[in-house]
């Protein structure tokens, strides 16, 4: 055979080993990608004009969380929270709207404790979907009632469900790095 004939060989036998290489790495991206940020994986891919741009905004995601400097709550700041959430519970039954309103703010308080920035809602859902995935979807839905309560538009109903859902992450977020206990 000819030169010629061994190089071009040669060409696409690279080639294919270059395409065989970028499909294994996308795949184990994407693999990467969906088992980190869970439901919310399948949420950003369905909002997005395709997979690929999907998977672009949740690294950027990662790569904005991990510069964080993200810190366990102390002990005392953890029963204070708490404590407080207990009593916003309490206050549900006579002021509902009250109570949702203090879920949001209470939320955002332990967010910035924890080091999340707080600028607007947005900023603060994304970020802790990198940590969250699995309540970040309740808190978007916490923070909708809360709009709509703040509108007047929210039902009683409206308001237990965004006290329940803001409950969750609230609860992720208070014990994350806390000791266990037994």
């Amino acid at each position: 055979m000819d030169a010629w004939v061994w190089i071009v060989i040669a060409v696409v036998v690279v080639l294919a080993v270059a395409l065989i290489v970028m499909w294994a790495s996308a795949r184990r991206r994407h693999r990467h990608l969906e088992g980190r940020f869970g439901p919310e994986y399948g949420r950003t891919v369905e909002g997005a004009e395709s997979r690929r741009k999907a998977e672009r905004e949740l690294r950027e995601r990662e790569a904005e969380h991990d510069e964080l400097e993200l810190r366990p709550l102390s002990d005392a700041a953890r029963e204070r929270y708490e404590t407080e959430w207990a009593a916003l519970q309490q206050r549900f039954v006579d002021r509902p709207q009250i109570a949702v309103a203090d879920a949001d703010s209470l939320v955002t308080e332990v967010m910035r404790e924890r080091g999340y920035p707080i600028d607007d809602f947005d900023a603060k859902s994304r970020l802790v979907s990198v940590d969250h995935p699995d309540v970040v979807e309740n808190y978007r839905r916490g923070h909708g009632i809360y709009v709509k309560t703040v509108e007047g538009k929210a039902s009683t109903e409206d308001l237990r469900q965004a006290v329940i859902s803001y409950r969750a992450l609230f609860e992720d977020l208070v014990r994350e790095g806390a000791e266990p206990t037994s």
